[in-house]
């Protein structure tokens, strides 16, 4: 399954978009994600938008 990593600045409204294809994609954007938290620098971002998503993923109907 494919994943992806938004990136989205709240001051200037710039994001960016990152793709990572194939069967193992989600797990490598998690990987790419965990990577971003952990060399951020910036104070004013205390969490990811992760906080928004929160929960368990339900079964497709």
């Amino acid at each position: 399954m494919p994943g992806y990593v938004v990136v989205y600045n709240r001051k200037s409204c710039d994001w960016s978009v990152e793709e990572f294809a194939g069967p193992e994609g989600h797990r490598a954007a998690l990987l790419r994600r965990f990577e971003l938290e952990r060399d951020r620098t910036d104070p004013d971002v205390k969490k990811t938008h992760s906080r928004y998503v929160d929960g368990r993923e339900l079964a497709r109907l």
